[in-house]
């Protein structure tokens, strides 16, 4: 039996609503993050980003740990988690030099390296319009990047390379659709992450002090909770309903941040972001209307 319109509508608000919350959330985390590497080690960061989420996660679904641990697809698993992981590093590297917002606007060109790389890996078609709306995004993370600003432009870059990682971990993800259930996906996500971390981060570790455990603790419980709301998202909506609300993570993360550091992206980051959003979505309205 097909859902009525009044559910479908409520369905696709249910969806925006989660998104919304997704976006806040992992905003939330970045902003913790931030914080971090302002005070210690980027590695220990990303170390703490990881490790308190697979406790959370282990304590939350310790009852069906063993099912969630069995994957078809181990490899898989492994490599979208090392991209996952590779984005961390790298944005995290970012936060250093730049603020929350300019990194976000900046990994908005994830989607747009998705849809450049789709034809040569996933061997979908991309036609000669959507090919612009790459190009003009990328046009736009340059207007934001500015080469040539010193550390902004440095810490820029280091986020245009998370958003190649995750853009990359966004293609594993489609090849692992239907493979394994979601939350097995999520576990194997963290848990490499931790490993991994927690043999380099003896080499970079600075004693926390007792406050910043929290922080550090809150950047995994936001990273965990943000994943929660992103799957309650898709569960309730399209993908290509939501989407769209991704976007929001600029208007948070520039609220945010002034609250809490007293800092606004300047008038080029959000001119950036615009001509980026513009190329995305008009990406996302082509990929939707040859679908259907």
């Amino acid at each position: 039996m097909q859902p009525s319109p009044g559910t479908t509508a409520t369905n696709a608000r249910t969806g925006i609503f989660w998104m919304v919350m997704t976006m806040l959330l992992f905003v939330s985390m970045d902003t913790c993050a931030k914080y971090l590497v302002s005070h210690y080690p980027t590695m220990q960061a990303v170390w703490g980003r990881y490790f308190f989420q697979v406790v959370i996660l282990c304590v939350v679904l310790a009852p069906r740990l063993g099912e969630i641990l069995k994957t078809q697809s181990l490899p898989f698993q492994l490599m979208r988690s090392l991209f996952l992981l590779g984005a961390t590093l790298c944005f995290f590297t970012g936060l250093g030099t730049i603020q929350v917002a300019e990194a976000s606007a900046i990994m908005f060109t994830a989607p747009l390296m998705l849809t450049a790389a789709a034809p040569f890996v996933l061997k979908e078609k991309v036609g000669v319009r959507r090919w612009i709306s790459v190009l003009v995004g990328f046009v736009g993370a340059m207007v934001i990047i500015r080469p040539g600003q010193g550390a902004l432009a440095e810490g820029a870059f280091w986020v245009l390379g998370a958003a190649a990682c995750y853009a990359c971990y966004q293609l594993s993800t489609r090849a692992l659709s239907g493979q394994d259930s979601v939350l097995t996906t999520l576990f194997y996500s963290a848990l490499l992450g931790a490993v991994i971390m927690s043999f380099v981060v003896p080499f970079h570790f600075v004693m926390f002090a007792p406050l910043d455990w929290g922080v550090m603790a809150l950047a995994g419980t936001f990273g965990t909770l943000g994943h929660f709301c992103m799957i309650k998202a898709f569960t309730n909506a399209e993908a290509s309903q939501v989407a769209p609300y991704t976007y929001t993570n600029l208007i948070w993360a520039s609220i945010i941040g002034f609250i809490l550091f007293g800092t606004l992206p300047d008038i080029w980051t959000y001119i950036g972001a615009g001509i980026i959003i513009g190329s995305g979505l008009y990406i996302m309205r082509r990929e939707r209307k040859i679908r259907y």
